[in-house]
């Protein structure tokens, strides 16, 4: 389950029973699992933004207020204790540059965020952003010289909790005829739709200014109607992300006569997140807590949750179910957040299938039923949703709801949700290939997903590896802190020595400065 090492079940009597040499690291990580977990993170929330504006263009017409939002928007994050990176009127070799740092910082970041106010074109099906010195003089030549929207996907992609691609870009087409605009695409139904739709539990989501083929209006003064209401928005007390971007949307089409309508595109998780007030302290619990909080949220925004729920929004659906499922809450009522997980679960949602599982398996708020539950982790690992995937590993691995043991099945599941970067996937995936039982992979690889599960922030990883290194082989160990020298966190000996050298490596790799 999300938020420890391995699912919440009852294992570590079994797991004791069942060890043997061959899987000792995996035994000791399941009793380790079932440790009580800290309520709030001992360490910072980190926060990074990359905001680019380009307004001054080489061989297509110049912006004229992209560098003013460019700048509103970056003093705004700012106020939000981000970190953030402003650049303006960035040529294309400086901005991949750019990015490629910045996808590694983002790495240790609980929420990575990049806007980018400038123009951007759609060219067989794909999205770009052009950069100041772009030598395109017609769309078949923009590939070749502008950043792909999938560029900046990726650059967000691996921050821990949140990540977030705002596009201000949709202005009049700079090469199109006559009164044409630029086509921005949306909808991953339509043939050569361009955006690869971002995993809805990793917590993506793009925000477009308008929506497809629409203007983004400069506005009547220095800033964008659409700047204007995303740095009003963002800096509203206790206003949940998701519902953030809802009032954005409104906001601009009041403040344009529904001429403007902003749009996002992707998915947030199942997770409130709080930019600014005091509910901030929610954005540190652990899984279980973090869904509890819910709860907390205004009168008016759960009233806005539930007119959301009704046009079948599936995140709106999830956070009304888990306001439900929460025992100290008067609200508590298992069987309608039954009915508000189906109806998410209808909509094709991963997570809604998983958490709807765990309550056919534990008969919360329905009649138990295994199969049934069975049957919608399976669902939901086929949609690439990693705590289904890596919960069916360990049922493989371990035996439990009926399903037999099958050490195979139990190394395929682990080896995707690891993939997926799972950090507990990852973890018992590195001790099963540091035992020996995985065909075509060696220690150095057990060292790489070792290292990817400590840059997912995950502390029980970071405890286990500082003060339990001889659970893996010298080998394995070897290989970390090469990776680690790799990566400029260590400079000491390749001995296998988890000392006081390497694990500040360890730490440094997690994302803590010393």
């Amino acid at each position: 389950m999300s938020g420890s090492l391995f699912p919440g079940r009852a294992l570590q009597k079994a797991a004791r029973e069942f060890c043997t040499n061959s899987v000792l690291v995996l035994c000791f990580l399941l009793s380790f699992g079932q440790a009580s977990l800290a309520s709030v993170d001992e360490f910072p929330e980190k926060r990074l933004a990359l905001v680019v504006g380009v307004s001054d263009y080489l061989n297509v017409p110049d912006l004229e207020n992209t560098v003013h939002d460019g700048a509103l928007i970056a003093e705004t994050l700012k106020t939000l204790n981000f970190d953030v990176i402003e650049k303006y009127n960035l040529g294309l070799r400086e901005f991949k540059a750019l990015l490629a740092q910045f996808e590694f910082e983002a790495e240790t970041a609980d929420v990575a965020l990049v806007y980018f106010a400038g123009h951007g074109v759609e060219v067989g099906g794909q999205n770009f952003l052009i950069p100041t010195d772009s030598t395109a003089t017609s769309r078949g030549d923009v590939a070749q010289t502008s950043i792909s929207l999938n560029e900046i996907l990726s650059a967000v992609d691996k921050a821990r909790q949140l990540r977030i691609v705002i596009l201000d870009s949709c202005r009049n087409d700079p090469f199109a005829q006559a009164n044409d605009v630029e086509i921005v695409t949306l909808k991953q139904s339509v043939p050569l739709s361009g955006l690869a739709p971002p995993s809805p539990e990793r917590g993506t989501l793009v925000a477009y200014a308008a929506k497809a083929g629409a203007v983004a209006l400069d506005g009547a003064g220095k800033n964008s109607p659409f700047a204007v209401a995303l740095s009003d928005t963002l800096k509203k007390k206790d206003l949940e992300i998701g519902l953030a971007f809802r009032q954005i949307r409104d906001s601009v089409l009041i403040a344009t006569n529904n001429y403007q309508e902003p749009h996002t595109y992707g998915s947030l998780s199942g997770e409130p997140y709080f930019l600014a007030g005091q509910r901030q302290t929610v954005n540190t619990l652990e899984a279980k807590e973090r869904k509890n909080a819910w709860s907390l949220l205004e009168v008016d925004q759960e009233k806005q949750l539930q007119t959301l729920a009704q046009r079948g929004d599936v995140r709106a659906l999830k956070g009304l179910a888990y306001m439900r499922l929460n025992p100290d809450e008067e609200r508590y009522d298992p069987e309608q957040a039954v009915e508000l997980l189906q109806d998410a679960v209808d909509e094709g949602d991963p997570e809604a299938m998983f958490e709807l599982g765990r309550l056919y398996e534990k008969g919360i708020g329905v009649e138990q039923d295994v199969k049934k539950a069975l049957e919608l982790f399976h669902r939901s690992a086929d949609e690439k949703f990693a705590d289904a995937i890596n919960d069916l590993g360990f049922l493989h691995f371990q035996g439990g709801l009926g399903v037999p043991r099958d050490q195979k099945k139990a190394i395929d599941y682990f080896s995707k949700a690891a993939e997926l970067r799972h950090p507990e996937a990852m973890f018992n995936y590195a001790a099963l290939i540091d035992d020996g039982v995985v065909e075509g992979r060696d220690q150095k690889d057990a060292a790489e997903f070792l290292y990817r599960a400590l840059r997912t922030g995950n502390e029980q990883v970071l405890d286990l590896l500082s003060e339990n290194p001889r659970m893996f082989k010298q080998g394995t160990r070897r290989s970390l802190q090469a990776k680690l020298s790799e990566k400029e966190f260590y400079e000491g000996e390749i001995d296998g020595q988890f000392g006081p050298q390497t694990k500040r490596g360890l730490r440094r790799a997690y994302g803590i400065s010393e």
